[in-house]
């Protein structure tokens, strides 16, 4: 078949390298110049994959595939764009997100190692032992490198033959006769069609407004006190940091910076509103992070990166046919640590028709 995949992020890279694997010809369209957007959210130098999951025990099931399909990419790709170094998590109160990360492991029986305040301290001197209950380290998980794991994709694709077409923006989809129309009126017809637009979607498919939502939200990138800078570097990823600010961190491994991000950061918002960092946005991000860091105030600002998310109330994946458009989203972070395997499962679902099935699966159920 002829396939276009619209949306070159993390979900249309993996559909587009699945289907041609399969023999279709495939065309990649990506709105922006570059891949990937630096917009968009499969953009920036590392993001989490982990087995911990809180209450969402079906995710954390399907990172077991979710592990399985990065392999079979690394193997196509000749190299691997990961940094296996754990997963870190800390409580600060009892019936925190860091409770419920931890209970989420025991309840799909993954393995940790749990610290005592004092000892988490001693193994991650960046940690305030007054201000935590204690920590866990899973070794499921680590950091995934997503621009290199985009050119690497795209290099590929280009070698097996598939057309990459950065800076064609698809301004219509029709969705009954396949057809696609360019910025600049440029049109072409396909036996299929598969949206995975991110925070675009809406401006191409606006009947998902009943069920996606798109959010602002920003990481700071922080330079740590000097004493510090050798624990950060072999610091595991963190997937939670306890309390009430849904925060996440990424250690500068592997030539990244130190991330922070915190999902209690997001504002509704349209994909290109309000992208440019508010003055002292950094700063503010930073200080969501004492307790539990010590010495927060001493982490001098970088740089902010915004990004722009889409949302489902229940946080799950969302796919939807309409006509001959198959349309697949992402709710927040799930989409990356889950790019390849989604990829495989949309692209077998194209060829199959059974989106039920790929909706069942997107969902963990």
């Amino acid at each position: 078949m002829r396939i276009a995949v619209v949306g070159a992020g993390i979900a249309g890279l993996s559909t587009a390298w699945s289907l041609n694997k399969r023999g279709h010809a495939v065309t990649l369209f990506e709105q922006a110049p570059q891949i990937p957007n630096p917009y968009a959210a499969s953009g920036d130098q590392h993001r989490i994959i982990r087995r911990a999951y809180a209450s969402a025990d079906g995710y954390a099931r399907t990172i077991s595939e979710a592990f399985e399909a990065w392999d079979e990419l690394w193997a196509d790709l000749g190299t691997r764009h990961y940094a296996p170094c754990g997963a870190l998590g800390v409580s600060q109160t009892a019936d925190d997100e860091g409770d419920a990360y931890l209970q989420g492991l025991d309840r799909v029986g993954s393995p940790y190692e749990l610290y005592e305040p004092a000892e988490a301290a001693r193994r991650y001197p960046f940690l305030d032992a007054s201000a935590i209950r204690y920590a866990y380290l899973n070794r499921e998980g680590g950091a995934l490198f997503p621009a290199r794991i985009a050119a690497d994709l795209v290099r590929l694709l280009r070698e097996r033959g598939a057309t990459i077409r950065a800076g064609a923006a698809v301004a219509a989809i029709e969705p009954e006769t396949g057809r696609l129309t360019l910025a600049d009126g440029e049109q072409a017809e396909f036996d299929r069609i598969v949206v995975t637009a991110g925070a675009w979607v809406l401006k191409l498919l606006p009947e998902l407004a009943d069920a996606l939502t798109t959010y602002r939200t920003a990481v700071v990138y922080l330079d740590p006190p000097e004493d510090l800078k050798a624990s950060w570097r072999a610091a595991p990823v963190m997937v939670d940091v306890g309390g009430t600010i849904d925060g996440y961190v990424l250690p500068p491994v592997d030539g990244t910076g130190l991330k922070f991000g915190a999902g209690i950061d997001k504002r509704p918002r349209r994909p290109d509103e309000q992208r440019d960092v508010r003055p002292g946005e950094g700063e503010e991000l930073r200080d969501y992070f004492s307790p539990p860091f010590a010495r927060i105030a001493e982490y001098r600002v970088e740089r902010v990166v915004t990004c722009v998310y889409t949302f489902t109330p229940d946080r799950k994946f969302l796919s939807r046919q309409i006509g001959r458009v198959t349309a697949v989203s992402a709710c927040s972070g799930h989409g990356y640590k889950f790019g390849a395997a989604v990829g495989r499962r949309v692209a077998a679902a194209v060829e199959t028709g059974d989106q039920a099935g790929l909706l069942r699966w997107l969902r963990a159920e």
